[in-house]
This record gives structure tokens, sequence and C-alpha cells, in this order.
């Protein structure tokens, strides 16, 4: 059976990224340990220099994961995911390098975009793995595990979409006032205390009910066996709330990806290398997570703002409105956002003793 360019291209793109998870998790992180700044940093650097290696891949061999071959096939994939570009009609080559670097901008705008919308699903994160007591030295297993989920998870929800946008493009309607609804949600609520309660959450209650339960976590087991039963720990719950959110959460970040492009192969990639780099993130924004506290009014702003693109994606279109331009407004409001967090810095709550 012959295997298509675009299958061939996919398959070793996922296969590179599992690989490098699974190096990661059982070379250099064989043994559990508390993840300091530093290495978060290091890591988080490495996974975002990887990105930018596949931004200049797609610039340069970009069309080859939809297999172009010639003009014809070239306008179709231009009508169908990019109607706002303008090809050279005299010339196949100058065409395709506008194809690319347009893919190139939709990947990176993208990328940016999820990374972004991830950092409101940290700090969700925090608050499970502190309301459950879990260890600070098997938070990247944990997460592992939830990243590895949240690739299959997501894979599915884009194609499903694509196809979905593919066959009624009102849904991008819903998509948008959606995202708008969600960012005036966020807004409002943006200094309330968040708080989880184990015992009361509805998967746990429903767990303990349907399912054998340990009562402790043993050694960052997440099954282990007594009496000749087998029981779910509390730090395989803790994995299961982590992927509920990152389901719940794709509901506002993959929607907000489609606003830059209606390319699934960019949403999946762009998606992929955010979520890969969430994990080393968390450990950086858990230490700093208090100097950014107008991040929220930034990530409300964004929804809103790619809400408001996706509405009117065909007037967007006809006047050619490009993705550098939600490049630029993305950058600009995280760069408004912290500078503004940090000249402003959160006022410390007065505490009197009596």
């Amino acid at each position: 059976m012959e295997i298509s360019q675009e299958a061939l291209y996919f398959g070793i793109f996922s296969i590179a990224i599992v690989s490098i998870l699974i190096f990661d998790l059982t070379v250099i992180g064989k043994n559990s340990h508390i993840i300091s700044f530093k290495e978060a940093s290091i890591w988080t650097g490495v996974w975002v220099s990887m990105a930018l290696l596949f931004y200049i891949f797609i610039l340069y061999f970009g069309d080859r994961f939809h297999g172009v071959t010639d003009f014809e096939h070239l306008k179709a994939l231009q009508q169908q995911y990019a109607p706002q570009l303008k090809l050279d009609m005299a010339s196949f080559d100058n065409s395709l390098e506008i194809y690319r670097k347009n893919m190139g901008m939709e990947f990176i705008t993208g990328y940016l975009i999820e990374y972004t919308l991830s950092m409101d699903n940290v700090f969700v994160i925090m608050l499970i793995l502190s309301a459950f007591s879990v260890r600070e030295k098997y938070y990247k297993q944990i997460l592992f595990w939830g990243i590895m989920g949240a690739i299959v998870l997501r894979f599915m929800f884009i194609f499903t979409g694509a196809a979905l946008i593919q066959r009624f493009e009102w849904i991008l309607l819903v998509f948008g006032a959606f995202l708008i609804f969600t960012g005036i949600k966020i807004f409002i609520q943006r200094n309330e205390d968040e708080k989880i309660e184990p015992k009361d959450h509805w998967l746990v209650k429903f767990l303990s009910k349907y399912t054998n339960v340990f009562p402790r976590n043993v050694n960052g087991y997440f099954f282990v066996r007594s009496k000749k039963k087998l029981y779910m720990t509390p730090l395989f719950i803790v994995l299961i709330l982590i992927e509920v959110t990152d389901v719940i959460f794709a509901t506002d970040s993959i929607p907000a990806i489609f606003a830059v492009t209606r390319d699934p192969y960019i949403v999946f990639f762009s998606n992929v290398f955010a979520i890969i780099g969430l994990r080393t993130l968390f450990f950086m924004l858990m230490r700093v997570v208090n100097l950014f506290h107008y991040l929220k009014i930034g990530i409300a702003f964004l929804l809103v703002f790619v809400g408001f693109k996706l509405l009117f994606h065909s007037w967007l279109d006809k006047i050619g409105f490009e993705s550098i331009y939600s490049l630029f407004v993305i950058i600009g409001t995280l760069t408004i956002c912290i500078v503004i967090s940090l000249v402003f810095p959160p006022k410390q709550k007065l505490i009197i003793k009596h």
C-alpha cells in the first residue's frame, strides 16, 4: 500500500516528538527529583528552539506536508486554507515560497497563542497538585503522561474540528462567540480566588464510587495491588483531572488557533510544540507566578480578539488581514502585561496580629 507524503511527514514528526519525550523521561529524568528554576529555564529554551527550527523547516519545506506537485494543487490549498493569500500567478516557484512563508507565519502565531493560553491551564494544574498534596518530585512524571494524553486527545479534536469547518463553515461563528464569552468571563472572574476541594470534586466522587481507589499515594505509582485487588492511587486521579482540564482548555485554545489558520496540520503542530513546552513552563511559572498578576487580563483580551477574528473572518479575508498582524497583537499584549505586572507589583495584604 502506498503511503501519502502527508501521512509520511506526519508520522515522522509524531515519532520524533514522542521519542524525545520518552528520552527526556527515561534517561534525562530517570530519577524523580524536584525541577529547579534553572533546569526548567534550560529545557524551556530547548523546546522553544525546537519550535523555531520547525518554523525554519516550514519556510523551506512546508509544502511537502501537503505533497504539492503543481500549480493547480497549490491554488486548491490556498482556496481551502488561506483564501486571503495572494499568489504570484505568473510563477509557481514564487507562489510556493509565498505559501510556505504564510504557513510559517501561521505556525509561529498559533504557537504563541497556544503557549499564552496554556498559562491559564498551568495555574489550574498548580491548584490540582496542591489540593491533592502531591510531592513536587512527582510533578515531572505526572506532567509527562498528561502531555502524552493531551497530544492524542488534541489530535482527535483538531482533525475532527477541521473536518467540520470544511463541511459547515458557520461553526467558525460559534467558535468566535464562545471565545468572546470565555474571554469576558475570565476578565470578570480574574480576581476571584480559585480553590479545589478533592473530596467534593465530581470526578473523585465518581471514581471512588465505581472503582477501587487506594487511600494514599505509593512511591509515585498510579496503580497498586493489595489483597489481590488492583487499586488506582490518588496520583492517577490527579492525572485524570489534568487530562480533563486540558480538554476543557482545548475548547478555548484550538478554536483560537483556527482564527489564525484553517490548516489542521499547522494547528496540530503549533499545539504539540506548545504542549510539550507546557511542562517546563509549569516549573518556571510556579516559582514566579505572583509576578505576572496582569496576565489573566491579557489572556482574556486575546480570547476576545481571536473571537472577533472568527466572527468576521470572511470580511478579514477579503481585505487581506495577514497572520503577522495577529502575531503583533499577541506579542504586544504579552509584553504590555508583563511590563505592567513588573512596574505595578501586587499589593501585599495587611495582616493585623492581635
